[in-house]
């Protein structure tokens, strides 16, 4: 499995506009996408700082949708509400124990 992480920062007083978008646009995208195997969104409301995981069958499933511009067009729903550019960094999922 993998899992692409992108960090950002969001305005605070966008924090639940971002998590609606999150829910209700992003998320449903995703689930369209072939290799797509979940995704988890935490968040600080103190400061703003996001971490967006979303999960792959195989690294190439994550790096297909980039070149589909898939990830382009999920950043361009939330931009407006980031007070710094995300970062974007992909893992191997080397254990879980998810329930």
């Amino acid at each position: 499995m993998f899992a692409r992480v992108t960090s950002a920062t969001v305005r605070i007083e966008m924090i639940d506009k971002f998590i609606d978008i999150f829910q209700n646009s992003i998320m449903p995208a995703a689930k369209k996408q072939k290799g797509y195997c979940g995704a988890y969104l935490f968040i600080d409301r103190k400061t703003g700082r996001v971490n967006a995981v979303t999960l792959w069958k195989t690294e190439g499933y994550a790096i297909a949708n980039e070149e589909t511009m898939y990830y382009q067009e999920q950043l361009i729903k939330i931009h407006v509400l980031l007070s710094k550019n995300p970062i974007r960094e992909g893992f191997e999922v080397a254990a879980s124990d998810l329930i």
